[in-house]
């Protein structure tokens, strides 16, 4: 599998609703993942979710941002060529001004090769 590294000014953002549906992604996203705008929108953010990834770090996630406080981490992403990348995500809830309906927005970053090993040995302990 080919590891695309994110270069320092990349700047993956995107959007979904209370279900982990899609909403917005922006370019850098759909770019480093592969995808079209088109075919993110509506898909569940686990398009990109990697193999690799304990389903402990994503149960995290999920009850931390919808108890409405912010999550940080690094995440192991697939692209849609079944390559991977490293991600310093944040996300946080938010609650839509229009419709009143949650939402979560996540903002991710290039993370350091030292923060990269780091998670990789402590997602090995956990399934």
């Amino acid at each position: 599998m080919q590891e695309y590294v994110l270069k320092n000014d990349d700047f993956l953002v995107s959007q979904t609703d209370e279900k982990g549906k899609i909403l917005f992604a922006n370019d850098d996203f759909c770019k480093i993942a592969g995808y079209t705008l088109e075919e993110m929108i509506g898909k569940p953010h686990n398009i990109v979710r990697h193999p690799d990834m304990p389903k402990a770090a994503f149960k995290d996630l999920w009850e931390t941002v919808q108890r409405g406080s912010i999550w940080t981490g690094y995440v192991k992403n697939k692209t849609k060529d079944g390559g991977f990348y490293w991600v310093f995500a944040t996300v946080y809830p938010m609650k839509d001004s229009k419709t009143n309906e949650t939402r979560y927005m996540s903002c991710r970053r290039k993370p350091s090769r030292e923060e990269i090993e780091t998670a990789e040995t402590l997602y090995k302990t956990l399934r």
